[in-house]
């Protein structure tokens, strides 16, 4: 085979209507634009426009509220630290941190700031862990099993009380 033999597949490309080429091709004059108007010239962009009329995205009230100051955290239950913990992921002797729990593949994404800790499965060893935040049954959970949870970020309700 030759460069010059090389073809596109049969029916893989369409050729594209002709426009403005005479009556007979049932795209001529107009082009399929209709009768003059701003529609009919080049460069326009009318979303949302509706012919002075108040556009329904205008007319229709607004809801919702997206709170720009929202901090998010990745969760991470107890069952999936002592799963990765079995596989050998983890090294429970250690103390597990946010970037060992990174690695270990438990968070993922850039966009948290940080990690929860949640208290679904069972703990049966001694930890030692320090997250940003964990639910009080969690924290119940490991220190019941001998371990400890340290967390990083206040609680709102702790800092007006102290």
């Amino acid at each position: 085979m030759k460069l010059n033999e090389l073809r596109d597949n049969p029916g893989s490309r369409l050729k594209s209507k002709r426009l403005g080429r005479g009556i007979g091709s049932g795209k001529g004059k107009t082009s399929g634009k209709g009768v003059k108007g701003q529609k009919a010239r080049e460069g326009v962009a009318l979303n949302g426009f509706e012919g002075g009329q108040l556009p329904i995205y205008r007319r229709l009230p607004k809801r919702g509220f997206k709170n720009i100051f929202r901090v998010t955290y990745a969760p991470v239950n107890l069952s999936a630290l002592v799963k990765a913990i079995e596989a050998g992921r983890i090294d429970a002797t250690q103390p597990i941190d946010e970037a060992v729990l990174r690695t270990a593949g438990l968070v993922r994404g850039g966009k948290v700031a940080g990690v929860r800790l949640l208290a679904v499965g069972e703990v049966s060893q001694a930890l030692t862990i320090t997250v940003c935040g964990a639910s009080a049954a969690a924290v119940a959970a490991i220190e019941a099993a001998g371990g400890n949870v340290t967390t990083t970020v206040a609680k709102r309700g702790a800092a007006a009380a102290a």
